[in-house]
């Protein structure tokens, strides 16, 4: 007998073996299972209410209906956890990265070409699992609250302070975190110290996703290449499957990659970022880790703050997951915990002060 408490997902995809693949990926998983699948958004319409499952799986390209217009009547009408799960075309990557702004909770490539069958089963259950417990359903949504509107942004309030050019900004996210990043860094001013960001996003998707960060914020933003200066109002993001570490090199800071061993079973890992950042600027630096699920970047933010910096976390309420702050606060690498509305000035403030350490 079933037990009642299993995940259960519905499958969407137009590819049969796709379906195939997903299917016998989660039903070997013994506290979830593939509850039905659907080739299209309206097979999947007419599925979701009489099976009601607690997550989907949702590709992009599908015939009838595309998978992003499809997910932007579900969030309307029945808001519920989806995985997107996408080929590598730029067009694909870009409509995924679109699909994150419009609910779904993360992003993952399809098998095929630099991705495995093996690296989807891998990862699936897990993102999943996070999905399931992000508390996105038709019940009123917790999840990435927007700042109430008694309180302007603070950002461009404060974006005529002056900072360090010696000083640098670090941001680690998981899952949730694509939004996440978004709203802190559409709320930076121009003028910011070098900011450096890792987010765990497959290959390609992180190219999509810092594209779509220059075109709505104040700063430049960037895919990292091996040999980067970081400099005043410019944002580096660590490209998918390597790891991104800042040295020191004389008065400058450069970029590093790596294809390294997976740190918290990530590539790019928050904690190999973090832990550069503190070596290479100690107390000239701020720390932020926001929403997502493990413990990537925990560990990384207490040698921050062990190194002199100042450290942030997301609180619980407005994350989608709230497994890396929570651990980071556990350990105590936290010095401030503050909701994602708030992180944008806290960032400014801070970053502000650190010119008369």
């Amino acid at each position: 007998m079933t037990p009642v408490n299993k995940v259960k997902v519905l499958v969407v995809d137009d590819s049969a073996i796709v379906r195939k693949i997903l299917t016998e990926t989660i039903n070997a998983e013994s506290d979830m299972e593939v509850v039905g699948t659907a080739p299209d958004p309206f097979v999947a319409r007419d599925k979701i209410l009489s099976l009601k499952p607690d997550v989907l799986t949702l590709d992009i390209e599908m015939p009838r209906m595309d998978g992003l217009t499809f997910l932007k009547k579900l969030m309307q009408f029945h808001p519920m956890p989806v995985i997107v799960i996408s080929s590598l075309t730029v067009s694909s990557c870009e409509t995924s990265i679109e699909a994150l702004r419009n609910g779904a909770v993360e992003v993952m490539a399809k098998p095929g070409g630099p991705y495995s069958i093996g690296e989807l089963k891998d990862a699936l259950p897990a993102k999943l699992r996070a999905a399931f417990r992000s508390g996105i359903s038709s019940s009123p949504r917790r999840v990435a609250p927007a700042p109430l509107p008694t309180a302007p942004p603070a950002a461009p309030i404060t974006s005529t302070s002056s900072f360090d050019s010696d000083a640098i900004v670090a941001i680690g996210a998981s899952t949730g975190g694509v939004e996440a990043i978004h709203e802190v860094m559409r709320n930076l001013p121009r003028n910011l110290p070098g900011v450096v960001i890792a987010q765990h996003i497959p290959q390609h998707f992180s190219t999509a996703f810092a594209k779509r960060l220059n075109q709505s914020c104040g700063l430049e933003v960037r895919e990292a290449v091996a040999g980067d200066i970081l400099r005043p109002g410019l944002a580096l993001l660590a490209p998918g499957d390597y790891h991104m570490l800042v040295r020191r090199t004389g008065a400058r800071y450069t970029i590093e990659l790596q294809q390294g061993p997976k740190v918290c079973y990530q590539r790019p890992a928050v904690d190999v970022l973090f832990a550069s950042v503190a070596g290479a600027a100690k107390q000239k630096a701020v720390g932020v880790l926001l929403t997502g699920m493990g413990s990537d970047g925990a560990q990384g933010l207490l040698k921050m703050r062990h190194a002199g910096a100042v450290t942030i976390a997301q609180d619980e309420a407005s994350c989608v997951v709230y497994g890396m702050p929570r651990e980071a606060a556990k350990l105590g690498a936290a010095m401030h915990i503050i909701p994602l509305s708030g992180i944008s000035g806290a960032i400014v403030r801070e970053a502000s002060r650190l010119k008369s350490n």
